[in-house]
């Protein structure tokens, strides 16, 4: 799922590899161009520029070599490319950085409390400095515009390297001047500004050191910037996601991976889970650009459906039942309405105390809701049942036909069951209906029987009706 086609990485990974090569090639030039003119005016100042351009030389080449080896395909061995190459070249420049740093720190402190170095100046010293300036600033330009392009970090390393480079070249040509000064005004302390400058130099270049070998063990170590997982978390929440249940980001040089599961509501079809994960997808490349982003889709389950699952299991330790529970959202307000079966040995007292124990322990539950209601009626599993008598069935079964013959709907009842609860009458049959009716359409129908039949015969109290398709063969 890379974005990048093959011709685009071709020609980045060629990009990359010619800027590298014309910095390989420029820090030989100044490499022996401040050696030479070091030797030969004996300024630390400008020997330590000339060490730390044959670093930059090391350094150039070891970023040559990553680059090089990082544009190589994923392989068997070495499934995610060989990107991390170069973040392992910039800890090699960073390491490199910080060893000559120690030699210049030591020469330079000696020359200021223990010897003496008498400093040769010409203008040669100040060209090559000058050039050296110059020639930084346009490679640290030409590097920069390709590592963002690219987004190479051992590109954007050598970058910043030599952008530090344009500030110590200047400390040394301050230093040069100011020995320089110290011959004309006899001013002995300014001939000691070159070991001066000199850890000027090892100060800049040991900071850089130290915040590139940071930054290349950070990317090794597959840190995330702070803030980065928040925003892709909150890009990937495309409508259509209820949840992200697990966010991973990780760079591999110039490489960016991520992977994610989403949860997604389990009835959906496979062409709109397939859209929410393109969608997701999107999200992710404008906050990583050219990211390669990996999508898993989860069944979840809704805040209504774990609220359904949280109030039955809260009835079922309070040793109660609950069906026909509803969640209402209105004008922002979220209301529960539900039927709780209670012990019918219980006093109207005793069953309102054990209903508000639950509905308090539902608010504590699911905070969300500002309001539970419930219905009491008595589970019945201790009431005397007995069948009711012949006029009583005549009168309900009567009853029932007239209903459905009124809703026009063939309905086709047979196994009726009449049985009387103490004063009440509970009626149950099983009803046939066209195989192709919708469930909706039949659990309409159901409650269109149930009202009207108790507006019909009021003893009535409890209507079970079983529906079953027309090809069933169920008795």
């Amino acid at each position: 799922m890379a974005t990048q086609q093959p011709a685009e990485l071709f020609e980045g990974a060629s990009e990359k590899r010619t800027v590298a090569l014309m910095s390989v090639l420029a820090a030989v030039f100044l490499t022996g161009m401040k050696l030479g003119v070091g030797i030969l005016t004996g300024s630390l100042g400008i020997l330590s520029e000339a060490a730390h351009s044959g670093l930059d030389l090391i350094a150039a080449v070891v970023t040559f070599l990553a680059v090089r080896v990082s544009a190589l395909p994923p392989s068997q061995r070495y499934t995610y490319g060989h990107g991390k190459v170069e973040n392992l070249s910039a800890l090699v420049e960073a390491v490199l950085l910080l060893v000559t740093c120690g030699w210049i720190v030591f020469e330079a402190v000696t020359r200021l409390l223990f010897k003496t170095v008498s400093i040769e100046l010409n203008l040669w010293a100040f060209l090559i400095m000058a050039a050296s300036i110059l020639i930084d600033f346009t490679r640290s330009r030409a590097l920069g515009r390709v590592a963002r392009r690219y987004g190479s970090q051992a590109l954007e390393a050598d970058a910043l390297h030599f952008a530090t480079d344009i500030w110590s070249s200047a400390v040394v040509l301050l230093g040069l001047g100011l020995v320089l000064a110290a011959k004309w005004t006899g001013i002995e302390a300014l001939a000691k500004a070159d070991a001066v400058a000199a850890l000027a130099v090892a100060s800049i270049v040991i900071y850089v050191g130290v915040q590139m070998g940071r930054r290349t063990i950070f990317s090794l170590l597959d840190g995330v910037p702070p803030g980065l997982r928040d925003e892709i978390e909150q890009a990937v929440r495309v409508p259509g996601v209820m949840g992200v249940k697990r966010a991973r980001v990780r760079r591999s040089g110039p490489e960016t991976f991520a992977d994610f599961q989403l949860a997604i509501p389990r009835d959906i079809s496979l062409e709109q889970a397939h859209e929410i994960a393109s969608q997701a997808e999107s999200a992710v490349r404008e906050v990583l650009p050219r990211a390669d982003v990996m999508v898993e889709l989860l069944p979840g389950r809704s805040e209504d459906e774990q609220s359904v699952t949280t109030v039955r299991t809260l009835a079922a330790r309070f040793g109660m039942g609950a069906h026909s529970i509803r969640i209402y959202d209105t004008g922002g307000s979220r209301s529960l309405e539900l039927h709780l079966e209670v012990s019918d040995r219980l006093s109207v007292e005793e069953a309102h105390l054990q209903a508000t124990e639950f509905e308090q322990a539902v608010h504590r539950s699911l905070p969300s809701l500002q309001r539970v209601t419930t219905h009491l009626e008595p589970a019945g599993d201790t009431t005397s049942i007995r069948q009711a008598t012949p006029e009583e069935e005549t009168v309900v079964t009567q009853a029932l036909r007239e209903v459905l013959e009124k809703a026009n709907v063939h309905c086709q009842p047979h196994d009726i069951e009449v049985n009387r609860l103490g004063a009440e009458l509970a009626l149950s049959f099983h009803c046939i209906l066209d195989s192709s009716e919708s469930i909706e359409d039949a659990h309409h129908l159901t409650e269109f029987v149930e009202r009207n039949l108790r507006t019909k015969v009021p003893a009535v109290s409890r209507v079970t009706i079983h529906v079953e398709p027309s090809h069933s063969t169920e008795g």
